[in-house]
């Protein structure tokens, strides 16, 4: 406990690293991004509402267009769809809750650790807060769910995760205590996954607790979750990235991507699969782009498709 308490004081007011002028470019780069993408979402919304409308006249005019009967036939028809429907999503529900049930028995434990919102700004936690609204998203629909935990979840970043639409009733682990002292009887089975360790990941070992560093950090804090880990004496470990693919520039990885390619490793045990599946194209090297799609093809292109519409609203990076 002491040891805990020494490195949570070590950890509280580290100082930054200054950016040097290719970190500089790339926040700059960064930013532009933020007010496109910030552009965008309003552009898609305003369509979304014009869409509706057009849809609402459409159908008031084809009603307009049919007999009584006839349109008591269609509406009937249209209400028949829209109950088969909910049925669908009420039985898809259930089925997600049984699974995520079973995963807090015996599923594979997994944290996000939060115990660094105090070195982030309010729109850097909010980004981390929707990394984290798309991991619970993946984890509920994964034929191999974990068992996730939300630790140090306090301050600004509980407020934000409590504004989510029915995050009282996720199923997952949510504490505001750190991880050490909620696995304070596992300590030696604690692992964090970071890029800066020496030690490469080649299984998940059920009885381990996987620790991903929840911090949006802009290139500022870079070895903070390794430090961190080797304050608490706890074990490290990276993703075996390097042995399957190379990236076009540093292996950080969001959060979110590194959540989901732990499900992906959990479903299929097949590291790379997870990695392309998971990993955007845009984040590989050319070569390893061409490969990807020399050996896969059309499935291939598919799951970067997939994997580009899921992750271009959540980018700030994260330590893996």
């Amino acid at each position: 406990m002491e040891a805990a308490q020494n490195s949570e004081e070590n950890t509280s007011n580290p100082q930054p690293q200054p950016l040097s002028k290719s970190a500089q470019k790339k926040l700059l780069k960064q930013q532009k991004f933020e007010a496109k993408k910030a552009e965008k979402k309003a552009w898609m919304k305003e369509q979304k509402q014009r869409d509706a409308e057009r849809k609402r006249k459409e159908w008031e005019e084809k009603l307009a267009g049919l007999s009584e009967d006839e349109r008591l036939k269609l509406i009937d028809s249209r209400k028949e769809l829209r109950r088969e429907r909910m049925e669908k999503r009420s039985e898809e529900r259930g089925q997600k809750i049984e699974r995520l049930t079973k995963a807090k028995e015996n599923g594979q434990n997994i944290v996000v650790d939060l115990e660094f919102s105090n070195l982030m700004t309010h729109s850097e936690i909010h980004s981390l807060v929707q990394q984290i609204m798309y991991c619970y998203a993946v984890n509920g629909r994964s034929s191999v769910p974990a068992h996730l935990w939300l630790t140090g979840c306090q301050g600004e970043m509980e407020t934000q995760l409590q504004r989510l639409p029915g995050f009282d009733k996720w199923i997952i682990e949510k504490e505001k205590q750190s991880y050490i002292q909620a696995f304070s009887d596992q300590k030696d089975n604690l692992v964090y996954l970071t890029a800066d360790s020496e030690t490469v990941l080649d299984e998940l070992d059920p009885s381990k607790v996987y620790i991903v560093g929840g911090l949006v950090d802009r290139n500022r804090w870079k070895g903070i979750t390794m430090k961190k880990a080797e304050e608490q004496a706890i074990h490290t470990a990276k993703l075996p990235i390097g042995t399957y693919m190379k990236m076009s520039s540093s292996q950080v990885l969001t959060v979110n991507q590194v959540i989901e390619i732990l499900l992906k490793f959990l479903e299929t045990k097949d590291w790379k699969a997870s990695f392309f599946q998971v990993i955007p194209q845009r984040k590989r090297s050319e070569a390893d782009s061409e490969t990807c799609q020399e050996l896969d093809g059309e499935e291939c292109k598919e799951d970067n498709d997939e994997s580009e519409r899921k992750k271009k609203c959540i980018e700030e990076p994260s330590h893996d």
